[in-house]
């Protein structure tokens, strides 16, 4: 069967390279994975404002590449997915270095030594465009070679992106006010110290404008009341991954400085979740991927999980680095551990304590509610051995000690988080009410009519029925159970 070699137009192409979904942060964090699989260890980044028409520059003392491995660095595409990965190489697609850099600029240049040889490539885009075609220019022009500089070391890379449209509105009626762009570089400094955090603390350095990064972890290292959970491994299509689980100390144990370092980019509600790492750089993060709500109560928990390339098809890995799809054999263990840390969290949330290890369940003697779980619902209940509470049961005689215990009842089921999360008014047909209900049904109802407010057996069983933990029986067989067992057996009926 005949083919023709139909090479896609270049024009079209380039824009949806340039729409690929990154932002500024992701787009250098990508470019950086380059100079970390270059082997560098000090990456200097420079972003030059210039009333919005500056650069960006990024040099790394890494092993460099040659006329041909430049070559194939600049070339659309220029790895297989598919392809075995080194050991904590970060690349994957062959598409990081030009994809992001057209994000934010349409010039990207690169200079490389290797083997004391200076090799060098340019991108374009409007030069593409304007031909529609894969035009790559061999050497930099002369003007913008001298903003470049020399790579000084004896082997090294230097990435220059420049008429940054995307990035500052260079050439377009939007340029960005200049305090403006330096709280970009702000963001993505922070957003760099937390990604590249583990590699960080093992010795690389990344500057921006001379400005040292500083390792961000979300994990509270060195903290004496943070909660390590026991590391775990789970096997995902016969990959080993890694979890640890971490429960932070309650809010009001920091000053006010070190809360908000604490909360990360996003503050703390929207930290809480899991963290995904590939390779010792974080790809995702402060999400539970539709397993639980981010709710005020879990925002202590942080769950690391670690795996190498090899796994990348199984996750999802895509071409930015950022986004991740949890594979469906880790969800039930994933699910299953974060449940028992969100558990924690809440516990310490509610009691402005610290947990034990273990995850046993925190008694407070003084605590007017504890936080009772199974694994169906999850419930406050009132502490019912406070000193307070026992000292006056003691003093009470027998039946106002039922009056007040049945009154406590009724004041558990009808906390507000429990009526949310029990609320339904839908009445189930043919629905049987057990003796524990049943019993207190009567107790409420006699308590009621003992009281000598002037009430009708349809007001009672009304009342009784909107009572969280009675949504869905009827109100006739509440009804009943009160004629029965209540107005039959009083005299005064």
């Amino acid at each position: 069967m005949s083919t023709i070699n139909t090479q896609p137009s270049a024009a079209p192409v380039i824009q949806a390279l340039r729409n690929i979904g990154y932002n500024a942060q992701t787009a250098i964090a990508d470019i950086v994975d380059n100079t970390i699989d270059a082997k560098a260890d000090s990456i200097h980044i420079e972003f030059e404002y210039d009333l919005g028409n500056g650069f960006i520059k990024i040099e790394d003392n890494g092993i460099g590449m040659t006329d041909a491995e430049l070559q194939q660095a600049m070339t659309i595409g220029s790895k297989d997915p598919r392809d075995k990965r080194a050991k904590e190489e970060l690349g994957r697609f062959g598409m990081g270095l030009k994809t992001a850099s057209f994000s934010m600029g349409k010039r990207l240049c690169v200079i490389s030594k290797k083997d004391e040889i200076i090799s060098e490539r340019c991108w374009d885009l409007d030069y593409v465009s304007d031909k529609n075609e894969w035009l790559l220019y061999k050497s930099i022009p002369s003007d913008i070679r001298k903003k470049i500089g020399q790579v000084l070391g004896n082997s090294g890379t230097i990435v220059f992106i420049d008429k940054l449209d995307r990035f500052s509105g260079s050439g377009t009626h939007k340029v960005l006010r200049q305090e403006s762009y330096y709280s970009k570089v702000k963001r993505i400094q922070i957003y760099l110290e937390m990604v590249f955090h583990v590699m960080l603390e093992k010795g690389l350095s990344i500057t921006i404008n001379e400005n040292n990064l500083q390792s961000w972890s979300p994990f509270l290292e060195g903290n004496p009341r943070r909660i390590e959970g026991e590391e775990q491994s789970i096997r995902v299509n016969k990959k080993l991954v890694r979890v640890t689980p971490y429960v932070l100390p309650h809010p009001t144990t920091f000053n006010q400085t070190d809360y908000k370092y604490a909360g990360g980019v996003k503050g703390w509600r929207d930290q809480q979740g899991f963290y995904i790492y590939r390779e010792n750089r974080m790809v995702s993060f402060g999400d539970w991927f539709g397993m639980f709500p981010k709710d005020v109560s879990s925002e202590l928990v942080r769950i690391k999980i670690e795996f190498s390339n090899e796994a990348d098809d199984d996750w999802k890995i895509d071409v930015k680095k950022s986004t991740v799809s949890v594979p469906d054999d880790a969800k039930e263990d994933l699910q299953a551990i974060a449940k028992y840390y969100r558990q924690i969290s809440q516990e310490i949330m509610l009691y402005r304590t610290k947990a034990n290890r273990s995850g046993e369940k925190i008694k407070g003697t003084l605590n007017t509610w504890e936080f009772a779980t199974d694994d169906i619902n999850s419930t406050y209940i009132l502490n019912k051995t406070h000193p307070i509470l026992t000292q006056i049961l003691k003093a009470v005689d027998h039946d106002l000690r039922r009056k007040i215990n049945v009154y406590l009842k009724l004041v558990e089921l009808g906390s507000p988080n429990n009526l949310l999360k029990t609320w339904n008014m839908v009445k189930k047909e043919g629905q049987q009410i057990d003796d524990k209900s049943k019993k207190l049904v009567i107790d409420y109802a006699e308590i009621l009519f003992s009281t000598g407010i002037e009430l009708d057996i349809e007001k009672v069983a009304e009342t009784i029925s909107m009572m969280a933990g009675f949504e869905g029986i009827e109100i006739h067989i509440i009804k009943t159970i009160i004629e029965k067992e209540v107005i039959k057996n009083d005299s005064r009926y």
